[in-house]
């Protein structure tokens, strides 16, 4: 696909109110550190047998 300067294709996507929420939230952003530091032991339990 080529992009031809100044159309719609070569710019970048404006993140929804939604994501600028998620994005800004601290307590959102507490509950991914959380989930994710939990996806991460998982793996290393399962990896130490």
């Amino acid at each position: 696909m080529k992009l031809t300067p100044y159309s719609q294709n070569a710019y970048t996507p404006v993140p929804s109110g939604f994501t600028k929420f998620r994005r800004n939230c601290v307590p959102w952003q507490i509950v991914r550190f959380i989930a994710i530091n939990i996806k991460m032991t998982m793996l290393i339990l399962k990896s130490h047998h």
